[in-house]
């Protein structure tokens, strides 16, 4: 229907329709309202503004959202004889206060004609959700907490989900670990110790695990490859095992880079309740180093002519004993044994035994090419006076030291001679070109065919040549072939 134009301005300000005027504001959401509002004046046949009106059904719900579609679907089904759509749990209704919903909306079943991008994004009231499916109970059930000590224990182990924190009694919780024993999975006792570490004292705890001895073996176990040492000593004090404690305790001296806190360190460990053994093992590492500290002090400043011709290439503190011997036949070999830093002063002091110190001290002195004060540590007088050279370690393993060392021929064929044993005689003569050696005990073998073939390996005309022609030629021994 046509409506005529009125020529007053009566009209314009009586009618929904507004005139444009230079003064309106150029403001795009007002724009978009306006022309919002044209077109559900286009599609709708009532005059009524529609702005804020919803299509809902007899439920509450939008007419055109997805829960009312299933629900229409479903009644279509119903009514024609076939099977039911499974029912469905729709969410929550949406807040009645504050509606834009009304009743005349609902015989015209069309959704909202028309909506803004912003109140597309700001309008919650009228938002459509999709229907949210019951799950089935047996999911349901991972999601509860009212399982027994037992229901819980196999479903940690199995991997399943699982609550520790509803086991809150003392009682709970010690069926609980015990429950977790019976399975004999490390894994499940000690995720359950870890959680009984948290929520009980340590007094009940260690309490329990005195009764509990697989648990124990664990929760010890835990403590350790976590670095827990200081309630691993407590722990090993509550169960009366003191010298494990003192050992523990005797441990943290590894964490302690300060070598003056370490010793002190050390002296506060002698009063603790060690095994014999123990006890005499700590008494040393303290005595040590005690004497480490005192010749890093004077070899530090590095005054005597050794230390310009073999500069220190490592601090002594902290070395093991052999390495501090060592280091003493190196450096302060001549030292009077009332001196900290003399070999003879550290052998008494820590007891070394002989067979050690004369494999340290040859090391040292081979080292430094003395060959001199190698030869004192094998000299030995007998009772009439007379000098035999005697080795606790076999002359072959001072051989092998002298050899690797570069000594030269003459003194190592003069070690390689005093070998008691023909056969190994032999072979480490041969080995180090001892030829002298090698001719002598061919002949005290009578061995005449070894013989000439050596002679082929020493070269033609030199001593060695001239020496084996020698006995070969020699009528009075009588070979064996």
């Amino acid at each position: 229907m046509t409506r005529a134009k009125p020529e007053d301005d009566e009209y314009w300000n009586s009618s929904k329709f507004s005139a444009f005027t230079f003064d309106d504001e150029d403001d795009e959401f007002t724009k978009l309202k306006e022309s919002k509002r044209a077109v559900n004046s286009i599609l709708v046949d009532d005059d009524d503004d529609e702005d804020d009106v919803e299509k809902v059904s007899w439920s509450g719900e939008p007419i055109g959202s997805i829960s009312w579609s299933v629900k229409e679907t479903a009644s279509s089904i119903r009514s024609s004889g076939e099977q039911a759509f499974p029912k469905i749990d729709t969410v929550p209704s949406l807040p009645k206060q504050g509606s834009s919903y009304s009743l005349s909306s609902l015989f015209k079943a069309k959704s909202k004609p028309f909506q803004s991008f912003s109140e597309s994004f700001t309008d919650t009231s009228t938002r459509a959700y999709a229907p949210e499916l019951r799950k089935p109970k047996s999911e349901c059930k991972d999601y509860m907490s009212d399982w027994s000590p037992e229901e819980t224990v196999r479903r940690m182990r199995k991997g399943k989900a699982y609550s520790l924190e509803r086991f809150r009694s003392l009682q709970d919780k010690l069926l609980l670990l015990d429950e977790a024993v019976s399975l004999h999975d490390g894994n499940v006792i000690t995720a359950v110790l870890i959680y009984l570490k948290r929520s009980l004292s340590k007094e009940i705890l260690f309490r329990e695990l005195m009764l509990r001895e697989i648990a124990l073996r664990h929760y010890v176990h835990y403590l350790k490859e976590m670095g827990e040492q200081k309630l691993l000593v407590e722990l090993m004090k509550a169960l009366g095992r003191t010298e494990d404690m003192a050992l523990m305790q005797y441990k943290e001296h590894l964490n302690i880079k300060d070598e003056g806190r370490r010793r002190d360190f050390l002296k506060n460990c002698l009063s603790l309740p060690f095994s014999q053994d123990d006890a005499t093992h700590v008494q040393d590492h303290y005595t040590l180093l005690e004497r480490q500290i005192i010749i890093e002090a004077n070899d530090k400043r590095g005054e005597a002519e050794i230390f310009k011709k073999f500069p220190r290439k490592a601090s002594i503190l902290n070395m093991p004993l052999i390495t501090t011997l060592y280091y003493s036949c190196f450096y302060h070999y001549g030292e009077s044994e009332g001196t900290f830093s003399s070999p003879a002063n550290i052998r008494k002091t820590f007891r070394i035994s002989e067979k050690q110190y004369i494999l340290t001290a040859l090391g040292a002195r081979a080292k430094l090419k003395s060959w001199f004060d190698v030869d004192s540590l094998f000299n030995t007088k007998n009772w009439l006076g007379y000098t035999k050279k005697r080795s606790p370690i076999g002359f072959h393993r001072v051989v092998d030291i002298l050899q690797k060392n570069n000594a030269p021929a003459q003194v190592l064929q003069e070690y390689v001679n005093l070998i008691d044993d023909p056969e190994l005689r032999l072979s480490l003569a041969q080995k180090y070109k001892c030829h002298d050696i090698v001719i002598d005990t061919y002949r005290d073998l009578k061995d005449r065919q070894q013989l000439i073939v050596y002679r082929g390996k020493v070269e033609r005309g030199s001593h060695e040549d001239r020496k084996i022609e020698e006995l070969l030629n020699n009528m009075q021994i009588r070979w064996k072939n």
